[in-house]
C-alpha cells in the first residue's frame, strides 16, 4: 500500500510539473483575468454606448407576468428581459474579443511580412566563389 502511494505521488509530481500543466494553468489564469477587462469594456463603454445610440434600449426589464403580487404573496414572472439582455452582451463580448483577435492577427502578419535580411551564404560557397574570382583573375592574365 505504501509503495502505490509513493508511486502515485511520484506519477502525480510528474504529471504536474509537465509544461502542457502549467501552460495551461497559466493561460486559465490570464484568461480569467483577461474576461474580467473585457466585461468591463462591454458593460461599461460599449453598452452604454449602444444604449445611447438606439435610444437607451435596455431589454433587462421585460417580463411576463404569470401571477401578480397579491397580499404577501410576491410576483410570478418570465423574467425573458434578462435573459435577453444576457444574449446581447455575449454577443457584444464575442465581437469585442473577435475584433481584438482580428486586429492582433493583421500586426502579427505585418510584423513578419517586413522584409527579412538575405541569409549570409554558407562557408563551402564563399571559399568557392573566392576560388572561382581567383581562377579568373588568373586566367585574365
Amino acid at each position: 500500500m505504501e509503495q502505490k502511494t509513493k508511486t502515485l505521488i511520484a506519477e502525480f509530481k510528474e504529471f504536474i510539473s509537465r509544461g502542457n500543466v502549467v501552460d495551461m494553468a497559466v493561460g486559465v489564469i490570464i484568461g480569467t483575468a483577461f474576461t474580467s477587462i473585457v466585461n468591463s469594456l462591454v458593460k461599461e463603454i460599449v453598452t452604454p454606448f449602444l444604449g445611447w445610440l438606439i435610444g437607451g434600449l435596455d431589454f433587462s426589464g421585460y417580463k411576463l407576468v404569470l401571477s401578480a403580487a397579491s397580499g404577501e404573496n410576491p410576483e410570478v414572472a418570465v423574467l425573458y428581459g434578462s435573459f435577453l439582455q444576457q444574449v446581447v452582451n455575449f454577443l457584444l463580448i464575442s465581437l469585442v474579443v473577435f475584433t481584438m483577435v482580428k486586429l492582433l492577427n493583421r500586426f502579427r502578419r505585418k510584423k513578419e511580412e517586413q522584409p527579412k535580411a538575405p541569409a549570409a551564404p554558407p562557408a563551402d560557397i564563399v571559399l568557392l566563389t573566392e576560388i572561382r574570382d581567383l581562377l579568373k583573375e588568373q586566367n585574365a592574365e
